[in-house]
Formats: structure tokens, sequence, C-alpha cells
């Protein structure tokens, strides 16, 4: 008996322990204090600003003046005097053809000549009819015809300077369908682009546009508008304009792939640093974080509008000298209080 009044003095005295143990516990976590540690952030206050309106338009190269050598009749070739890359002068003999009708009609010719001579002399005194005469005369002038055409098109002449760039034939062909020779003209030289009916109102004749080839790249080259189409292509919704470039080196060759970057005007939007710009996972959402005066965040979806170097065009949802955080968006969301650190 005695060892059991012990043995329950000692589970009595343990709970007392216990019981002032988790009193003690439990104090404590009630006087802890909770430290917040808040998102650093760097700012930069934005504002509106002009922006250049820019558009760019592709297009090929091609020679500002284009020729199709070629005889007005089928000929076989008897020698090729030029090819494809040579330069040309106007005037110059590009292609011999098969003269072997021309001596006939040279002939004829002269004979046709003397009789009209001799004809022309005695219709003058009335010693032959209007009617001979005027049937010699014609004999003559379609005899003439004849050796000229057959002349011109024995001997094919460039009727401009510029580059061979294309030859369908070699030497002993017939020439049938197809031009011997295309020459260009590649100074100045022209790029055609198509631009969308929506800047039908802003693309005017001689306005001043850059260019850049990808053949040639690190050079920009400078053009100007030298024609814009009347009128908008139904099936494309777009408009031709015409770009003209000086082309003095003749670096710029028919067929070179080009971009033409053009000014067209100036409206006013606000500014943000790229840096400001957050894409929204899985969508093609873009949003921005505005600072608030109670030192919280704000999210903001926005519209951008053209890239500016390191800054982009707001089209809405920043306003005028709203600021922006341009650094530590990984560890924002909307509301959340935010310490600055900006130096």
């Amino acid at each position: 008996m005695k060892k059991n009044r012990i043995f329950r003095a000692l589970l009595v005295s343990g709970a007392s322990l216990a019981l002032v143990a988790c009193g003690s516990n439990k104090e404590a976590q009630t006087t802890e204090e909770v430290v917040v540690v808040k998102p650093k952030v760097t700012t930069e206050v934005v504002h509106i600003e002009d922006v250049e309106m820019v558009a760019t338009f592709t297009g090929n190269a091609e020679g500002y003046a284009v020729n199709n050598i070629t005889p007005q009749q089928p000929r076989r070739i008897k020698r090729l005097l030029v090819d494809v890359g040579d330069r040309v002068s106007v005037g110059q003999k590009v292609a011999e053809l098969d003269d072997s009708s021309l001596a006939q009609a040279k002939a004829q010719y002269e004979t046709a000549k003397s009789a009209f001579d001799r004809s022309d002399e005695l219709y003058k005194f009335g010693g032959e009819s209007k009617a001979a005469w005027e049937a010699t005369k014609t004999n003559y002038e379609v005899a003439k015809l004849t050796y000229e055409n057959l002349l011109e098109n024995t001997t094919l002449l460039s009727p401009i300077a510029g580059l061979i760039t294309a030859r369908n034939y070699d030497n002993g062909d017939m020439v049938s369908g197809q031009p011997i020779f295309v020459v260009q003209r590649i100074n100045p030289i022209k790029v055609f682009v198509n631009v969308s009916e929506s800047l039908y109102a802003y693309i005017k004749r001689n306005m001043a546009v850059s260019v850049e080839f990808d053949a040639l790249p690190e050079q920009k080259f400078e053009g100007k508008i030298s024609r814009v189409n009347p009128s908008i292509d139904a099936a494309t919704r777009t408009f031709e304009v015409e770009v003209m470039i000086q082309n003095n080196r003749e670096q710029i060759k028919p067929g070179m792939f080009g971009r033409v970057t053009a000014v067209y005007g100036k409206r006013k939007n606000v500014l943000v640093p790229d840096q400001a710009v957050v894409k929204m996972l899985g969508s093609g959402d873009r949003f921005i974080y505005v600072y608030n005066e109670d030192g919280t965040v704000s999210y903001k979806k926005v519209e951008l509008g053209l890239r500016m170097g390191y800054k982009y065009e707001v089209l809405s949802g920043v306003n005028d000298g709203d600021e922006v955080v341009v650094s530590g968006q990984v560890a924002l969301k909307d509301g959340v209080a935010v310490e600055l650190i900006n130096e």
C-alpha cells in the first residue's frame, strides 16, 4: 500500500510539471514577432514622348530600265559577243546573226534604188507617167525597208547602257521565243514593295526612305519613293510602291532581297524601358508593375506599339508619370508591398 501511494504522488507531480512546461511554450510562441521580408525593386518614372511612326516593307531589286534583245524574226545565231555579267554601252554590238539573205536583199535594194532614180529623172521632165513613177517608188521603198530590217536584225546592238543579266542561247542556236539577252540599267536601281492600304494616306511620292539588303550587311542606302500605285489590290489589300535608289558603285544587283523602312509621321504615347515589360506565361499577354504611393505595386496589362531602341511604345495600360518597376518582378504579384532600392 505504501508503494502505491508513493507511485501516485510521483504521477501527480510529473503531470504538474508537464502542465507548467506547456504553459511556458505557449507564452513564448505568443510573444515571438513575425518578420515579413519585402521584395526589393527598382523603378523608373515614364512619360509621354514623340514616337516616330515607322514601317518596314520587303521587296526585290530590279533594274531601272530593262530591255530584251531579240531579232524581229526567227534567225540563227552566228556569234555571241557578250555574256552574263558583262557591262555594255549604248549601241554596243552584242550578237551577230546569220547573214545569208542579207546580200540578196542588198542587191535587190540597190537595183530598186537605181530604177527609181532613173524613173524620177524621167518623171521630172515628163518622160514617165505618174503611175509608173509611183510603182517604181513603192518597189524601191519596200526593197529599202527589207534590207534595213535584215541589216538591223543581223547585227544586234544594245539600246541601253547596263548589265547583261540573262543569256538564253548559245552560238548556232535558232532564236525563237525568248530574247537572246536581257540587259538592265542598274544605276539607279528600283525596289518594288507592297504596302498595306491602312498606310495609303501616309505614303507619298518623293518621301525619303532607307533600304537594307541581306546580301550587303551593315550597309544602309538612302532612297526615295518614285511612284505610288493609285489602285488597291482587292485580294491582298495592298498597293504597290516603287522606290528608287542611287547605285553609283553598282553594289546592288537585280534580284537582291531588300527591306525598305519609311518614317511616315509622329504620334505621342508613353515610352517604357524594355526591362519593365513582362510576358505572361502561357499566353501572348504583356504586363507591367506600377509602383503606388502606399508602397505596393499594381499589375497592369498593356498593349505595346513600336519598339524604339531599348524602349517600347505603350498604347494602353500605363499613364504619363507612372512609376514602373524595371527590376525585381520575379517575386511580385498584384497588391504586394515592396522595398525600393533606387540609387
